[in-house]
């Protein structure tokens, strides 16, 4: 089999766990070719985010020298927790030492200017990632597994200058195949490759979003015709919903790429929402396994699944959510969505529901706590008949996932039934039209208490 593996989260968190995800690479690679893709070693990301901002507020640069320090040691010792190779030790070392020399002098540079670009905060993310793949790689090395790391950019990743969410092109599949194929076939060797990170076509670093190392995985398997994605992560697989929410919460085996769609947009932490695409094309089944279960079978995403009697499959809850409310009277209202979304994208509002009244005289949207008010400003002189621009805060947003849903009478009944029974106000809904999900917000008061609600009202919990 060819298999793509991502490793990310707390797998990557100490050089322990690193030394543990080569030697499952190790276990799995007898008999089939893999690739490897890694994320940046547990919190290092957002403490770039961190020191990035940090260089534009804080004029004194000495707190570059401590951040660099702390990197240094983390690095370290995860080098010397997951090499045990003397000689391989001093390479990867070696390697460590350009990297954080070059992150220092860019942190530094930012500091003296007193701006961040989003180019250059892509540039400063992507050091997460380019610090752990030649862990990861010299950690293979060391256990007798010959391997070689590649940034994003080196193995074909190639994306539009879109900073921050970086889209990748066409061309890409291509490129991939013709640089990673070789390594496999040829040289019998295991890349691992930087998740998360590409290059423009002129060589510039640039992100994919957060969680961006699972489109990175999905992308090279698409372009290696793959036979699966192994997304190795803390849990056993995809739940009924959230564990911490439902502690009778159960595994689900199968689940469709729809289905894994609706759950990720809407909050599920199971995969990057983008992820998907590439794969859906190709069949190529993505199996979620347990880094630290790995003889679980997991939930295999895949195009179409065994029949279930489950009506709703599970329960996604999104959390520090607000609506936002655009109300008028006859105004047109294809023109004003038309204008409302086009200033939401140039603002990067992330849009996670859209609701609008059948008279047209409302159209309300769910957008992250953090944009909210960036929204406001952005939608404040509408014009075309619009009389008010308002923000309800605090919301929270319940999503019903499952394709048994579709065809089947009273689904949204039960569901509203079941809150009114409790004395919970829905303050908005939305549905699709594939009715695979329904989706309402209520107050952030009463998300949780929601979907133990509909938990217990669907029968979802363990048998």
């Amino acid at each position: 089999m060819r298999i793509v593996m991502k490793f990310g989260g707390a797998s990557v968190k100490d050089g322990k766990n690193i030394l543990h995800c080569a030697n499952l690479v190790k276990k799995f690679a007898r008999g089939n070719e893999i690739v490897v893709v890694t994320s940046a070693m547990y919190g290092v990301t957002d403490s770039l985010l961190h020191a990035a901002k940090k260089c534009c507020n804080d004029p004194s640069p000495g707190f570059i020298k401590l951040f660099i320090a702390e990197m240094t040691k983390k690095h370290y010792d995860a080098v010397n927790e997951a090499v045990k190779n003397e000689e391989i030790k001093s390479k990867v070392l070696s390697r460590i030492d350009k990297l954080l020399d070059e992150l220092e002098k860019v942190l530094l540079g930012i500091n003296y200017l007193g701006e961040l670009t989003p180019r250059s905060l892509d540039y400063i993310l992507s050091f997460g990632e380019r610090l752990t793949a030649p862990i990861l790689s010299a950690s293979l090395l060391s256990t007798g597994v010959d391997s070689l790391s590649l940034e994003g950019g080196d193995a074909g990743i190639i994306t539009d200058d879109n900073y921050g969410r970086g889209k990748p092109l066409p061309d890409t599949y291509g490129t991939i195949k013709s640089r990673i194929e070789p390594l496999l076939t040829i040289k019998k060797t295991i890349p691992v490759v930087t998740g998360f990170i590409g290059v423009t076509k002129h060589g510039t670093i640039t992100t994919l979003g957060r969680g961006g190392s699972d489109l990175s995985a999905t992308l090279i398997a698409a372009a290696l015709n793959a036979d699966e994605v192994w997304l190795w992560k803390e849990v056993d697989g995809v739940m009924t919903t959230d564990p911490k929410i439902v502690p009778e919460a159960r595994l689900i085996p199968e689940i469709s790429y729809q289905e894994a769609m609706e759950l990720s947009h809407f909050g599920a932490k199971i995969l990057h929402p983008r992820a998907l695409e590439p794969v859906m094309k190709k069949r190529i089944p993505v199996r979620i396994k347990n880094t630290f279960n790995p003889d679980a079978e997991g939930t295999v995403i895949k195009e179409r699944v065994s029949s279930t009697k489950d009506i709703v499959k599970a329960l996604s809850l999104i959390e520090k959510v607000g609506v936002v409310n655009i109300s008028g009277a006859g105004f047109d209202f294809a023109d004003v969505m038309a204008d409302v979304f086009k200033r939401l994208s140039e603002e990067r509002v992330n849009v996670i529901m859209v609701s609008q009244s059948s008279s047209e005289l409302n159209l309300s949207i769910v957008v992250d706590e953090a944009d909210i008010d960036r929204a406001i400003k952005a939608l404040g002189d509408l014009v075309n008949g619009i009389s008010s621009v308002s923000k309800i805060e605090n919301i929270a947003v319940i999503s019903a996932v499952g394709a048994g849903m579709a065809g089947t009478p009273g689904v949204a009944g039960r569901i509203f039934s079941a809150l009114g029974k409790s004395r919970i106000n829905v303050i908005m809904i939305s549905q699709s039209c594939s009715e695979f999900n329904v989706s309402f917000a209520v107050t952030q008061e009463d998300g949780k208490r929601a979907v133990k609600i509909l938990h217990d009202e669907f029968g979802l919990a363990r048998k």
